[in-house]
């Protein structure tokens, strides 16, 4: 049974992580999909520990559909995704391949994405995995060079997904890849993703007016 269309996230957050904090993720997909739905928080302070009867691990974004609770971004994204065929192709052989490039941001570019830019961040720039990462950038970079899009031969949920990867600044100036760039900027073009952007910058924003 399914019912309102939840999304959770935090109350608020530093600014640095704005714009790029994971519900993000989901409310692009809503509104590319049209999908009704109420955006809920949980509080940021106390986060490890104040909602792990839904996120285990104390993270966010996680989603509540009636009876249905969900964490995870990907995991979430993939619901979302069997709500629309905007986001998920109904031929089995491209929503197959929707779904594998789904996994591949997450486990061959943002695995690597994420330790190379934290370690960056915390001074090491030249860190021991920038081989790793420039390997699997250059490797996504051969296979944009040869298509728009990554499934279907269109705008799929994988594409939302890998731009929102690869679209962190450090990791989106790392290096020439002149075809990469191109679909980055043209996927955060998208409407649905400047609404939704919009929409968690205001969420934010609001959270610290309240803390004045």
């Amino acid at each position: 049974m399914t019912g309102t269309l939840t999304l959770w996230t935090y109350d608020w957050v530093p600014p640095g992580p704005r714009g790029f904090v994971r519900d993000l993720r989901l409310r692009w997909a809503a509104e590319e999909a049209g999908l009704a739905h109420e955006v809920r928080t949980v509080p940021f302070e106390g986060r490890e520990t104040n909602h792990l009867e839904h996120q285990p691990f104390g993270q966010v974004p996680f989603l509540s559909d009636g009876d249905i609770s969900i964490f995870e971004s990907g995991a979430c994204l993939l619901h979302l995704a069997d709500k629309s065929e905007v986001l998920m192709p109904r031929d089995a052989v491209a929503a197959a391949q929707t779904r594998q490039w789904v996994v591949a941001a997450l486990n061959s570019i943002e695995m690597v994405s994420v330790p190379w830019w934290f370690l960056a961040v915390s001074g090491d720039e030249d860190n021991a995995l920038t081989g790793w990462l420039d390997a699997r950038l250059q490797q996504l970079e051969t296979v944009l060079s040869e298509r728009d899009w990554l499934a279907a031969d269109r705008f799929t949920v994988a594409d939302l997904l890998m731009a929102d990867v690869l679209r962190v600044p450090r990791v989106r100036a790392h290096g020439e890849r002149p075809a990469t760039e191109a679909y980055v900027a043209r996927i955060t073009d998208r409407p649905a993703f400047h609404k939704a952007h919009a929409a968690q910058m205001a969420h934010f924003a609001a959270a610290d007016a309240k803390r004045a």
